[in-house]
């Protein structure tokens, strides 16, 4: 198929990898070249620089960024990372990456992201509070219960949702619950969002080991990246589905135990002590080394670009989940596909909190609330319906994993681009 143009993609740039890895999808699929040009681009990139008054007094200029990828199936939906590493280049690929996570569980969004370039721990909590009141001031003219959501992401947790939620509510002089997702319950937020994503890293984790008639109870375990998601991911892979937790890692260290380690335990100790170095029972391992562990499944959950040409090779085990977006290069993909290893991508694997995130923003709308087993139960039968829909497009198509989930989703967006038109 050929393009009348292919915009922004720039090799080796994180929203370059994800223009691929569309690229890749959409030359498998029937579909105008223009539609896929339009979803190949991002509808807004919004960058703001914003001052923030610091305890000491000084008056420090931080650099933020709202884009919205495509918006043609609902409002745009996509979390705010705060990190000193954001770029207007990696918000544009994890919206993009939010379009096609939003179609592939056949939910009414379209794709946002959102960031700000800082490392908030090195902040007090009122610099922090200051810095997201004036990020959501700034990004206003483009967020709204009808037009683009917030969630968490890394750095941010539900007290951010609630400063922006308040900061935009004041601003209408009436209460916003719907503005954001994420949010504590006394004040909108849903039960079950916390634990959504990890929860759906162990539903599409089981779903793949019974495709691959692998028994979960006392399967091995590696997790990498233990914040909310990992933690979770682990926690409920540990406790209802019987793995063992060999490994973990968090910014700054990564241990191993081959006979396993309580996940509760060490997120505990975590909490006590700012790191995993130490936890009884385990060793220390690099942050390299730790990828490459024996384990059945390994779960990447800290940031993008993590498993590459370098190190796929030394990948040992059957099956990936990622609970991170984009943690896996589409060079490492091949290499991984190649020697038979199953990756649930990202898109699919990580689209929990998504799902539950649409929940909140219904119950918010509705204003009428769900219990958690309501919330679980709703879950669970999107993310097992769409990991069996993607599966049977792997299938039909004779492709691996995340090119059948990028061609599902693709071509749930680029129906309905056709069917809106192109205006005026």
């Amino acid at each position: 198929m050929t393009y009348s143009q292919k915009p922004g993609r720039v090799d080796g740039s994180l929203f370059g990898m994800a223009q691929s890895q569309f690229y890749a999808a959409a030359d498998k699929l029937d579909i105008d070249p223009g539609i896929l040009n339009i979803l190949a681009s991002c509808k807004r990139e919004f960058t703001v620089n914003f001052p923030v008054k610091m305890d000491d007094g000084r008056v420090v200029v931080f650099t933020g960024h709202r884009v919205q990828h495509n918006i043609n199936r609902g409002p745009a939906k996509g979390g705010i990372r705060y990190h000193e590493a954001v770029t207007l280049d990696e918000v544009k690929a994890l919206a993009m990456w939010m379009t096609w996570k939003c179609a592939v569980t056949n939910i009414p969004f379209g794709g946002g992201k959102g960031g700000v370039t800082v490392n908030p721990k090195l902040m007090t909590i009122g610099e922090k509070e200051r810095l997201t009141r004036r990020y959501a001031t700034e990004i206003s003219p483009l967020i709204g219960i009808e037009s683009d959501i917030p969630a968490p992401d890394v750095n941010t947790d539900g007290q951010v949702m609630a400063w922006i939620m308040d900061t935009i509510s004041m601003h209408s002089g009436y209460m916003q619950p719907g503005i954001v997702t994420g949010k504590p319950v006394a004040i909108g937020g849903t039960l079950g969002r916390t634990e959504a994503t990890g929860r759906g890293v162990m539903i599409t984790a089981r779903e793949a080991a019974k495709e691959l008639g692998l028994e979960l109870n006392g399967a091995s375990v590696v997790v990498q990246g233990y914040g909310n998601v990992g933690f979770w991911a682990a926690e409920l892979l540990h406790k209802e589905l019987g793995c063992k937790i060999v490994g973990a890692s968090d910014s700054s260290s990564a241990i191993y135990c081959q006979s396993g380690f309580d996940p509760t335990k060490l997120k505990a100790y975590k909490s006590s002590t700012g790191s995993l170095e130490g936890f009884p029972g385990t060793d220390s391992v690099s942050s390299d080394e730790l990828l490459e562990l024996p384990c059945e499944v390994l779960v990447p959950a800290a940031l993008e670009q993590q498993i590459t040409k370098d190190n796929a090779d030394k990948v040992k085990a059957k099956i990936v989940v990622e609970g991170a977006n984009g943690p896996t290069t589409p060079e490492a993909d091949k290499i991984l596909v190649d020697k038979g290893t199953l990756v649930i991508p990202d898109i699919l694997a990580n689209a929990g909190g998504v799902v539950v995130s649409y929940f909140e923003w219904v119950q918010d709308t509705q204003h009428l609330f769900w219990n958690k087993e309501e919330v679980d139960r709703r879950l669970e039968n999107i993310l097992v319906k769409s990991f069996s829909e993607v599966m049977d497009a792997s299938k039909r198509h004779d492709c691996d994993m995340r090119l059948a989930a990028l061609m599902t989703a693709i071509e749930r967006v680029a129906e309905a681009t056709k069917l809106r038109g192109i205006y005026p």
